[in-house]
Parts: C-alpha cells; structure tokens; sequence
C-alpha cells in the first residue's frame, strides 16, 4: 500500500504545472540579428538576394513568436500546452503570459495582445528585406511571396481578434501592416478589404477622438480606389462620418460628406444607413439641401428604372423620416405590385400602416376635450380603428410568409389587442399571442 501511494505522489509530481517565463529564446533572435546586421554592411554578402530574404525571415520569426501557437477557438484548457508554460497570471477572462496576454470566453481563446516585442521595429525590418530581397532578384517572387503571406496572415488574425475584443487601435494597425506588406511586387495586389476594415474602424473611433476621422477617409477612400464595395454599401455611410467629423477643419467636407451620401443611395438605395445620414444632413447642416431634393433625385432614377424595388423602398424610407406616411405607404404598396410576397414589403406596409394609425390617435387625443357629445366620440374612435385596422391584413400575410418572424407576431398581439372590441380580433389577439409567447419560448 505504501509503494501505491508513493507511485501515487510521484506521477502527481510529474503533472504539477510549474510556473515560467514563456518560451522563447529572444536572447537567439538579437544574436541573429546582429549577424544579420554584420551581413547587410558587408558590401558582397548585401549584394545577395538571400541575405535580405534570411533577414526578412528571421524578423518574420520573431513577430510571429509570442502567437504561433494560438488560434482563436482554441480550447482554454490546452492552452498552457499550446504555449508551453502556465501563466504567470490568471486575472478575471485573462491568462497572462510573458509576451502576450489571452482573453478566454466560454471556455475558448478569443482574443490576444502582444505585450511586447521579440525583436524591436522587427516588422519595417522585414518589410524593408523582402523589399530588397525581391529588387535584387526578381525571379525569387515565389519564395518572398510565401514568406509575407504568413506574416500578411499573422496581421490579419490580429486584426480579427483584436476587433472581437474591442482592442480597435490594434486592430487598424494590423490591417495596414497587412496590406503594406501586399505592396511588395512578389505580390503586388491590395487587398481593399483592409482598407475598409481600418476605415470604419477609424470612423467609430472619431466619434471619441476627431484625429481618426482623416485615417478613416484616407483608408476608405483608398478601399474605394481599389474597387471595394461592401454587400450593403456601409462604407459610404463610414465615408460620410469621415468627412463630417472634419468638418469645423473645412467647410468642404460638408459638401463630401454629402457626395458620399448621394453616390452611396445611388449605388445602394436600400440601405437605411445611408439615408438617415442624408436627413441627417439635410435637416441639421443649412444650405446642404432640402430632404425633398432627395425625392426628386430618386423620381428621376425611377422613371429610367420605374420596376426598381429598391428605389421604390428609397422612396418610401424618405417620406417615413419626413412623416408623410401616405406618399411612404404608396411607395411601399408599389412595391407589392412588384414583389407580392415579399415578407419585408408586407411587414414594412403593416408597420407604416401602424405609424398612420398612430398618427390618427394622436389627432383624436388632441381634440379630445372639444368633443362633447358620445356619438362624437364613438365616431373618432371609428376612425382610429380603422386606420390601424389597414395594418391587419399585411402583417398578417407577413406572417404567413415567414412563420417565424417573432417581432411580426409581437406586433400582430400588440395591433389586436389595440383592436380587441372590434369582431372577431378577441380570437386573432389570442392566437398571436400565444404564437409570440411560443416563438420567444415563453411559458
């Protein structure tokens, strides 16, 4: 029994985790470098393409040394193993090593941040070697272009995981590095979603700081010249963030803020984003335009295209900001002329008819103590009724094209409820009811 116990305590030593500094030999990396450093200032060795490529690849190395081994979604409790060593802290969500710190959520590495350098300015020095690797022998792009694709893809992850942790200065950081090392020529091609990705980065953060603002348009405008377009056009949106955060630095990005706005609708018509940052503008800035230019702009585009959808839904997102909700409802009802069963259409059309009723109640209200009689009274209930009561139909087709739409069905118990002493609503407010508590699995 005691030899078992012995056995016991000695494997149990074997497992216990000892606490040390993180692997990696940077002491090697600087007595590299400055063999590296020897080579360079050597006329003959500087002559050669594999001098600058080994330079290029040792700060390479040495970026990538303190991450190499993490990858977001890794499992935490592999974690000391995937590093090598335990942390030397562990500190709320944070594992905290020597050269990085690694943010766990659920279970799982999420995110990280380098603490600090192997090798310092070890990425303009790599930067600067593949450079010279390529112009001094052109024919070794294939080998170059391996290399920086492993660091261009190391930025790229820190990019990503830096935004998921809300770290954005780093993250637009390495976003440029990422794309700066494409302008070698053994690769030669920007990839524009860099740039969109530090732009609207940069856009959010002049929100507290205004200095961002001329990084975010340099960004997002280098994006548009490469040919980038976001699936919903967002970027015009970051665009006119941009230039009308400068605005009190010059008069003229007001006049840029909007251009962005209008080739942004043009291009995009559906997109929300960028027509509140129209009326936005056209309601708070004088002399930028009248929002019914906005009209007018979308009428001329519609009698090219009269069967665009989209710009039948620019037209009616326009009038809903400006509360004209039957020129709104109009442009949405043209709309279901041309796609009947659509559910966005007919929930859009319940819900503008819903912001028409209210618009009726409000007015009954406000007439409320000159009503002296109960007919009088009954008559201007009628009349609310039945503006809510167009709502109706339109959501409830909404909701047969898409059964599971939990915000349709709350609104259909909310809209019937409203209606309940109307015939027959009673039953409709309780089958919606009990749809809405079923979809949000209430008991």
């Amino acid at each position: 029994m005691k030899k078992i116990i012995s056995m016991v305590v000695v494997l149990a030593a074997l497992v216990v985790p000892t606490v040390t500094a993180q692997k990696i030999n940077d002491a090697s990396f600087k007595a590299k470098l400055e063999k590296s450093n020897a080579d360079i200032a050597n006329p003959k060795k500087a002559e050669k393409s594999a001098t600058w490529f080994n330079r290029g690849k040792l700060c390479s190395d040495a970026i990538l040394a303190p991450t190499k081994s993490l990858f977001s979604g890794l499992d935490a409790n592999m974690l000391p193993m995937s590093v090598g060593v335990m942390p030397t802290e562990v500190k709320e969500n944070t594992h905290c090593f020597e050269w990085v710190d690694v943010l766990i959520k659920d279970g799982k590495v999420t995110s990280w941040s380098i603490k600090k350098e192997v090798l310092p300015d070890a990425y303009e020095m790599a930067k600067e070697a593949f450079l010279k690797a390529y112009e001094l022998d052109p024919a070794s792009a294939p080998k170059i272009k391996t290399a920086l694709e492993v660091l261009i893809n190391h930025y790229s992850e820190l990019g990503s995981v830096s935004l998921d942790a809300t770290n954005y200065e780093t993250a637009i950081d390495a976003y440029i590095k990422a794309v700066d090392l494409q302008k070698n020529p053994a690769i030669g091609k920007e990839d524009s979603r860099y740039y969109f990705f530090a732009g609207q980065l940069a856009a959010f953060l002049g929100a507290q700081d205004a200095k961002y603002f001329a990084d975010g348009e340099k960004y997002l405008t280098k994006a548009l010249d490469l040919g980038y377009n976001d699936e919903q056009g967002n970027l015009y949106y970051f665009l006119f963030h941009c230039y009308y955060g400068q605005r009190q630095a010059d008069k003229e990005n007001l006049v840029k803020a909007k251009n962005a706005l209008l080739d942004g609708i043009e291009k995009y018509p559906r997109n929300e984003r960028i027509m509140e940052g129209l009326i936005q503008l056209y309601t708070s800035e004088d002399g930028i335009g009248n929002p019914a230019d906005l009209v007018e702009r979308i009428d001329k585009m519609l009698t090219e295209k009269p069967d665009n959808a989209d710009l039948w839904f620019a037209r009616g997102q326009v009038f809903f900001k400006l509360k004209n909700f039957d020129e709104c409802i109009n442009s949405f009802l043209k709309i279901n002329d041309l796609k009947p069963n659509d559910y966005d259409t007919n929930f859009y059309l319940g819900y503008f008819y819903m912001a028409k009723g209210d618009e009726v109640n409000r007015a009954f209200n406000a007439r409320l103590d000159s009503i002296n009689s109960q007919e009088d009274y009954q008559a201007g209930l009628k009349e609310v009724n039945a503006a809510y009561m167009k709502s109706l139909p339109w959501l409830e087709k909404a909701m047969e094209l898409k059964p599971e739409s939990v915000d349709c069905a709350e609104y259909l118990k909310v809209l019937c409820f409203r209606l309940r002493n109307e015939e027959g609503i009673m039953d409709k407010y309780n089958k919606y009811n009990a749809l809405f508590k079923k979809l949000k699995g209430i008991q």
